[in-house]
């Protein structure tokens, strides 16, 4: 009777397991390089990969934040405008600066310091409106990103908010600049990679997001303050969203309505292609930075080659996030 027992209910697997979810992203990954290579032979110039690394670190750093929310069972549609906001208010902020304190790198600081704080502050709304006013994510980031979008519409009048030229081209080599030839963004994307791997893989902090997103009333009974760190995740959001706002702005030195357009698209598509469940529950970090780089590198390819129109890239990801979704959800009904 106990051998019955037991076949006919294993012992639940506790450590990872390596099958297609865990290594469909990589192989993924490498089909894309080699695809690439075969159809156009600059595909692997350092000047292209660079390019490449440094577009996909914006939406890196930002998905390793929406990692946290998704796998606590949360959703941000709210990243690609908060992006354009922040960019908008920092830029006007480093301009009315400049009579005062002049064309030097004390108001490109207060600027990336107020970028920061604003990340930090509207995530921080965002969460309390999910978590202390009990409103669906869903519903509380769709009205921010209109919102956002609309306030820097409105800042810009319409038109472009752009940076003082001279603050501009002192502001560039955070972007353009970098550490032994490696561009300032990807060495703070994959920082942050590292970072949050380690807090979802080794820390209570990540458990506990795992926790909830799986079982939120058994998180409860667990003793674990559930909003508490709901919140966090959308605070942590906020602030990395701020701190690619920070990277951002020196490569163009402007913002407008179309900045970040569609940004929380890719980066919930990278999430979610990276084998984070999207009804939370689980997450994966490492999984997250393979997606934005298979984003990056579909992108590339559809720019460098005619077999697609490159205006198609959003119709793709589209897709890509339907087919990830389906296949989860097949795998559930298989187990």
């Amino acid at each position: 009777m106990a051998m019955a027992e037991t076949r006919a209910n294993p012992p639940a697997r506790s450590g990872p397991r390596f099958e297609l979810q865990t290594l469909g992203p990589i192989l993924a990954l490498v089909a894309l390089v080699v695809i690439g290579t075969i159809l156009n032979p600059d595909f692997l110039a350092s000047q292209n990969i660079t390019n490449v690394l440094s577009r996909s670190a914006f939406i890196g750093i930002m998905a390793v934040g929406m990692t946290f929310v998704i796998t606590a069972g949360g959703l941000d549609l709210s990243v690609g405008s908060m992006t354009a906001f922040i960019s908008g208010v920092m830029i006007m902020i480093m301009n009315a600066l400049i009579p005062a304190l002049g064309t030097n790198w004390s108001v490109i600081l207060v600027g990336m310091g107020a970028g920061l704080a604003m990340g930090a502050l509207l995530g921080a709304v965002n969460g309390f409106l999910i978590t202390r006013m009990g409103i669906e994510a869903f519903i509380v980031t769709l009205g921010s990103m209109v919102i956002f979008r609309s306030l820097v519409t409105w800042l810009a009048d319409g038109g472009t908010i752009s940076l003082n030229f001279s603050l501009g081209s002192l502001y560039e080599p955070v972007y353009y600049g970098g550490l032994f030839g490696i561009r300032w963004p990807i060495v703070v994307f994959a920082v942050v990679a590292v970072l949050g791997e380690i807090a979802m893989r080794h820390t209570a902090y990540g458990r506990h997001c795992a926790a909830i997103g799986s079982n939120e009333q058994v998180a409860r009974y667990s003793a674990v303050h559930v909003a508490r760190v709901r919140m966090m995740t959308y605070v942590i959001l906020g602030l990395l969203v701020g701190l690619a706002s920070v990277l951002y702005v020196p490569r163009l030195g402007s913002a407008s309505n179309s900045t970040g357009l569609l940004w929380e698209l890719e980066t919930i598509a990278a999430v979610i292609i990276g084998g984070t469940l999207l009804s939370g529950g689980f997450g994966r970090v490492w999984g997250t930075v393979v997606g934005v780089l298979i984003l990056g590198l579909i992108d590339n390819i559809l720019n460098l080659t005619d077999l697609v129109s490159p205006y198609l890239n959003g119709a793709i990801q589209g897709v890509i996030i339907i087919l990830a979704v389906v296949l989860q959800r097949a795998r559930k009904a298989s187990r």
